[in-house]
């Protein structure tokens, strides 16, 4: 029979228990107290303290206390007197005087009271020189001999531990427990939920993603019921990154996997890897995966994984360590490396995709970039429904309409807007929220706090309302413009005294068309105080840039210029930030083209504004006597709008089903909007 070799066992070597640590520091400090102790003091007779030590005048002093019914006296002897030889048995010793400054006592005696004692004394010094100094005994209350051995040994060994306890804590950075934080540097700081520790977030909560959903939920079916997919001959994704701008949900989405996985879930920052020390964080990165190793399968999610996974060889030092490269480095091998790591899938959020390095975007590393754009009309009213439930409202409170009212609002800003409308009401004291609640708290996240107490002289008021309605004129009588829905001089924000709201038609293409009409309205208020004051302010700061920025945009990466040709210099990889990807006379040629369309837009506007002048001057009058005026208004004052294109407000909320027809995503054009997609002009 062949004989089957037994499976050799590798011995476990065992782990280091700090108790051991503890125990050697403890019994090193007894051992200094052993090795430096100054216990010299030996017990003598009164006669011979009286004859020996009292009247040649080496006593310091004496101290005296009660012990057992007596009392017990002890004596110091003057620093100076110890150097003779007669004190040799009883002085200190170098390494008690290293150990403490305190020297003595070197002598005790007994005595049956007090009285005996003070008696002894004024008899003994009766007949010394009246220049030499009397002694007196000192009396201490030395009831428990522990409390004084606990001041004296125990308080300095415990100060000390704490002390310890408290750097080695520190140095860790709050990891493990106790004085071994220093030894858990390098642990994952990871927090776990699992069946004892689930989240409460579902799928349910998340509104407005479904595309993202649909991505996401496939890896959470797939942890539930592998053998749907391994029949097949299909492999569980190694990761998926989820990438949008700030507030579109990541995170949220990430809790909800959570919630709804069942299985182990670790969550992290990408800051939670940087450390000061070199090698922690690749040490983490490394424990990390060991931790979801033993647990899998399992999920773990890297928040804001940009902090560690930026692209290698940018910005280094020369001869430089760099830890974040290192880390990376570590991250790279852990997650497709010569090893393999089965159930274990890496989720990330970020929205810096354009920083991340490329050999991380592989497939086999995050096999999946899960894109999380900013809601459509559809998607906004979904999100306003979830935001809603909890509230008060009132009857004529519509989710469609507040959805169409907020265009290019993310997830975030929808749940500010819902939470600042309850605290007006609250502020109001109303028992419901009413639509009224609401456009005020749309007013307060697009332009800021209204500031009431803002003093602003007629003259200035006069200009705002002038710059205002010339933005309202030109986007008036634009076919392109977007339709204005709201005007207002009411000093909101930081340096805001009055803006335009508008509602752009959420569409993914603009035509030349499209961007020389939103040019011509962006430069309406800077050629109203022109026209009407024949001087200009810096009101129009906020105006101009956007203008340059858009006519660049146009001439340099849309190729909407004749002279410059179909060229687009746009570096989306950011590798050419320190220099120009065009000559100088290619600069020069961008730079003049962009002034001459900048003028042309300027003098079309102006000749518009003339032609409709009289309709300028009303509108700045309401203004100046309303304040705000809104879309109604205008009709009142100018007319229908000579255009039939219907607002996206119109088509979603009258419109019936067809749902406001395009979805509003982040525009792949880089046009200047404002964080809200809102049109806000704004004086400063």
């Amino acid at each position: 029979m062949k004989k089957i070799p037994s499976k050799k066992v590798t011995p476990v070597p065992p782990k280091f228990n700090m108790m051991w640590l503890w125990i050697l520091i403890i019994l090193g400090f007894f051992g200094l107290q052993y090795f430096f102790s100054s216990d010299n003091t030996e017990e003598i007779t009164y006669s011979k303290f009286e004859k020996e030590i009292l009247l040649p005048g080496d006593v310091e002093k004496l101290v005296a206390f009660k012990s057992n019914d007596l009392v017990e006296v002890e004596v110091y002897i003057k620093k100076d007197k110890l150097k003779e030889d007669r004190y040799k048995d009883v002085a200190p010793s170098p390494n008690s005087l290293l150990l403490s400054p305190e020297v003595g006592p070197q002598y005790t005696f007994t005595e049956p009271s007090d009285v005996i004692l003070n008696e002894k004394l004024k008899n003994s010094q009766a007949n010394l020189p009246e220049d030499q100094p009397r002694i007196e005994p000192h009396y201490e209350n030395r009831s428990n001999p522990w409390a004084g051995w606990f001041i004296s040994f125990m308080l300095p060994l415990l100060i000390i531990v704490a002390i310890w306890m408290l750097l080695m804590r520190r140095m860790g950075g709050g990891a493990g427990t106790g004085g071994g934080a220093i030894f858990n540097i390098g642990k994952s700081k990871a927090q776990l939920f699992d069946k004892e520790s689930q989240i409460n977030i579902t799928f349910n909560d998340v509104a407005g993603l479904e595309e993202a959903k649909t991505e996401v939920m496939e890896i959470v079916d797939f942890l539930k019921n592998p053998k749907k997919y391994t029949d097949l001959g299909g492999k569980i994704p190694k990761g998926a990154l989820l990438v949008g701008p700030p507030g579109t949900g990541k995170t949220l989405l990430a809790k909800a996997v959570a919630g709804e996985a069942q299985v182990p879930f670790f969550s992290l920052s990408g800051s939670d890897f940087v450390e000061m020390f070199v090698g922690v964080g690749a040490s983490r990165v490394r424990d990390l995966f060991k931790q979801a190793k033993e647990k899998a399968p399992c999920i773990i999610f890297i928040d804001e994984i940009d902090a560690i996974g930026r692209a290698r060889g940018k910005n280094s030092v020369m001869g430089g360590n760099d830890e974040r490269e290192n880390t990376l480095n570590q991250l790279l091998v852990e997650m497709d490396g010569f090893g393999t790591n089965l159930g274990v899938i890496l989720l990330a959020a970020t929205n810096r995709l354009d920083v991340l390095d490329q050999a991380l975007l592989r497939p086999g590393r995050f096999d999946r970039q899960i894109s999380i754009d900013k809601p459509d009309l559809i998607g906004r009213e979904h999100i306003f429904n979830v935001h809603l439930k909890p509230l008060k409202l009132a009857e004529e409170v519509d989710a469609k309409k507040l959805s169409a009212q907020t265009p290019g609002f993310a997830g975030a800003e929808i749940a500010n807007v819902c939470n600042e409308a309850a605290l007006i009401a609250a502020r109001k004291n109303k028992a419901s929220i009413n639509m009224q609640d609401f456009q005020d708290a749309i007013d307060r996240v697009i332009g800021g706090l209204e500031k009431k107490n803002k003093i602003i002289s007629p003259e200035e008021k006069k200009i705002v309302a002038y710059h205002e309605a010339g933005h309202a004129i030109a986007g008036w009588f634009l076919e392109f413009a977007d339709p204005l829905v709201k005007v207002s001089i009411v000093p909101r924000g930081v340096a805001a005294l009055g803006y335009a709201q508008y509602l752009p038609k959420e569409q993914f293409l603009y035509t030349t068309e499209q961007l020389l009409d939103s040019m011509c309205m962006t430069m309406g208020g800077r050629v109203a105080e022109d026209i009407t004051f024949s001087r200009i302010s810096t009101g129009a700061q906020n105006d101009l840039e956007r203008i340059t920025k858009l006519a660049y945009a146009m001439t340099a990466v849309y190729g909407m210029n004749d002279k410059v040709g179909n060229v687009s210099f746009r570096d989306s990889a950011g590798e050419t930030q320190f220099q120009k990807p065009y000559s100088d006379q290619t600069a020069e040629l961008i730079d003049q083209e962009v002034r001459n369309l900048i003028a042309a837009v300027y003098d079309r506007t102006k000749q518009l504004l003339l032609d409709k002048q009289d309709g300028l001057i009303k509108i700045a009058e309401k203004l100046l006597e309303k304040e705000i005026l809104f879309q109604s208004d205008l009709e009142e004052i100018l007319g229908k709008r000579p255009f039939e294109n219907r607002t996206a407000y119109d088509e979603f909320v009258n419109g019936g089903a067809d749902g406001g027809g395009v979805p509003q995503t982040d525009l792949p054009l880089d046009l200047p909007q404002d964080s809200n997609n809102n049109d806000t002009k704004s004086e400063e």
